[in-house]
């Protein structure tokens, strides 16, 4: 994404120089003038880097206004720097119009990257703009700080860790199932407002930034929850080669989304296997889990230990209210 200076300028020029440009507000952004940006790390410090794409149809709806769709974009990377304990810092973009894109919609995409950037501290780097077929397509490369050694990683959970989650599961996967299908809410009984929790839970993510120093300093693994609570904490327990024991039970719902699910008892499996809550899942030493759970209070987020960590073929067990297994075999969204 370039805004180089030329006469006369191309039309993705002038786009990039109206809409992205006032978004390079880092001065290694070098105000999108070049091919290229610069970044240089503190003393101290190590950068961590993420990268997640968003497609029309796939993880919003084609009709999405666009500030939502940048919302969603940008936070599903930032929900990943903070679950490996980083400060976010930046991002590239990447973003392929199709036929029929707006100056309304683009301008609305711009404006929800400004007010985020605000929120988060972030700035834009560069990245392209390009023409795609059929639908729009958003890729976003961010990156964060940590000091140096600091990243928690996902595959050093070990037999004892507790298991912790932020937040509320769930919301984002019954808040889809609601927008697919209009008459879902009022068959299920939900007042309107917990229909527009679930609804905006989806359509925004609330990435927790504000946990992620908690998460350095007392979580000794951890990942987003970003494919389902179970498929991810299935891949935690793979990585770390250890079983994970996961207690449906106190699984934290918001009310709801336990609305939903007091309705609809099957709607628990969709909430614990359904996806886009982007929240923590965190494996914690024993004697580290109240510190966690006070340190994440004291930033404002809610978390609640769920499970545990013990010796067994990796993988990850699901019990319900009368301790037996669930037998719940498809625990996260795959692409493929």
């Amino acid at each position: 994404m370039s805004g180089t200076a030329s006469a006369p300028r191309s039309g993705e020029d002038a786009l990039i120089a109206r809409h992205f440009a006032p978004l390079a507000t880092a001065a290694g952004a070098l105000a999108l003038t070049d091919d290229t940006a610069f970044y240089m790390p503190p003393p101290g410090f190590d950068l961590v880097l993420t990268k997640d794409a968003v497609a029309a149809g796939i993880h919003f709806l084609a009709d999405d206004p666009g500030a939502t769709v940048a919302r969603k974009a940008l936070r599903v990377n930032l929900s990943d720097l903070a679950a490996k304990g980083a400060t976010p810092v930046g991002y590239l973009l990447a973003l392929g119009l199709p036929d029929g894109w707006t100056e309304a919609w683009l301008a609305d995409f711009a404006a929800g990257l400004a007010a985020d950037q605000q929120t988060y501290g972030v700035s834009l780097y560069g990245g392209d703009t390009i023409r795609t077929v059929e639908r729009a397509v958003i890729s976003i490369t961010a990156f964060g700080l940590v000091p140096t050694g600091g990243m928690v990683r996902r595959g050093a959970a070990q037999a004892g860790h507790r298991i912790v989650v932020t937040g509320t599961i769930g919301d984002a996967a019954i808040g889809l199932k609601l927008r697919l299908d209009a008459g879902l809410g009022g068959r299920l009984g939900l007042a309107a407002a917990d229909a527009d929790h679930l609804l905006d839970r989806y359509a925004h993510p609330q990435p927790r930034v504000a946990a992620a120093a908690v998460v350095r300093d007392h979580a000794r693994a951890a990942m987003d929850v970003s494919d389902g609570l179970v498929g991810d904490l299935r891949k935690m327990a793979t990585t770390s080669g250890v079983a994970v024991r996961l207690d449906a039970a106190r699984v934290p719902l918001s009310p709801a989304a336990a609305a939903a699910v007091a309705a609809d008892p099957a709607l628990l499996v969709t909430a614990i296997t359904g996806g886009d809550d982007y929240e923590i899942a965190a494996a914690v030493r024993p004697d580290a889990v109240a510190a966690f759970l006070d340190g994440c209070a004291a930033a404002g987020v809610a978390a609640t230990e769920i499970g545990e960590a013990v010796t067994g073929e990796p993988g990850v067990t699901v019990t319900g209210g009368d301790g037996a297994s669930l037998g719940i075999e498809r625990g996260s969204f795959s692409h493929f």
